[in-house]
């Protein structure tokens, strides 16, 4: 199971920190790339980041130098850390690991 936290209001310009937190095998967690996605109302799913095994982590385009992930493989979880956040960065927040999602947290970015 995969269960986000962290979402929240923010102003534009401001800060969260994601957390995704992996229950069950650390030993399969330790194995995997985990995704972040996130969905804005009535637009597709993106991917955001993926982090892969060994902590190594890729972006998109539009969030590179803002947002950054971190991996822990011995507590399971992989934080996304957001930074200058923007109106079009709101969304629900979503991470996956193989064919597992988890329910998403909700991010609002507005004044």
């Amino acid at each position: 199971e995969l269960v986000e936290s962290g979402g929240d209001l923010v102003l534009p310009g401001g800060s969260l920190r994601l957390s995704c937190v992996a229950s069950g095998s650390i030993f399969l967690f330790r194995l995997n790339e985990v995704h972040w996605y996130r969905q804005a109302p009535g637009k597709q799913r993106e991917l955001v980041a993926t982090v892969t095994a060994g902590g190594s982590a890729t972006y998109e385009a539009s969030v590179q130098n803002r947002f950054t992930a971190f991996r822990d493989n011995t507590e399971a979880t992989v934080d996304l850390q957001m930074n200058n956040l923007t109106p079009d960065d709101a969304g629900t927040y979503y991470c996956k690991m193989n064919n597992f999602w988890g329910r998403g947290t909700q991010v609002t970015v507005s004044a």
